[in-house]
């Protein structure tokens, strides 16, 4: 049976998932938008487990415990900054497909997502959303263990252009 996939609008730190993504940095150790908010709800622990990983390359993901956060680990990726070439898409792709293989081999049934790469990184919203829709749900036919992808918008208007893609694409995800 495919994964649940859910839409919902809030706060990612706030959920009790196996596992959150995190839209990270190279060096893993923090930053702005969700990554920062990751890092301050999970407190000094992640941290300081993250710079024993040695950063993480694009399209990459690495995998820690969630600490103070309600989800029990946190997997880190980090995504393309956006600059309109080719291996873009195939690299935002490869951190959807990563982080879920990760969060399989660790046996998480249950994974958040942001959105990767459109904030700072500049990753078109609507493109970005369209990857992250066909990755997911692919990858999710591949991985049986994993039955529940959220995917978790923290502004209004993402929100909703969030949930017209899903819509395009004849999904019926419910509200969040």
């Amino acid at each position: 049976m495919p994964a649940q996939l859910d839409l919902l609008r809030g706060d990612i730190t706030t959920l009790a998932v196996d596992a959150i993504v995190n839209a990270a940095n190279s060096t893993l150790l923090g930053g702005g938008g969700v990554d920062g908010a990751i890092h301050r709800a999970a407190g000094p622990e992640l941290l300081a487990e993250c710079r024993k990983l040695g950063g993480c390359n694009t399209g990459e993901a690495k995998i820690t415990l969630g600490y103070r956060l309600p989800a029990r680990h946190v997997i880190h990726t980090v995504g393309p900054v956006w600059s309109g070439a080719r291996d873009d898409d195939p690299a935002l792709a490869a951190c959807y497909r990563n982080s879920l293989r990760l969060a399989a081999q660790n046996g998480c049934r249950s994974v958040a997502f942001p959105c990767i790469s459109t904030g700072v990184y500049r990753f078109p919203f609507e493109r970005a959303c369209r990857i992250a829709l066909a990755t997911v749900k692919a990858e999710c036919l591949r991985l049986p263990a994993v039955e529940r992808v959220v995917f978790v918008c923290f502004g209004q208007s993402d929100f909703e252009t969030f949930g017209r893609i899903i819509a395009a694409d004849g999904g019926d995800l419910p509200p969040g």
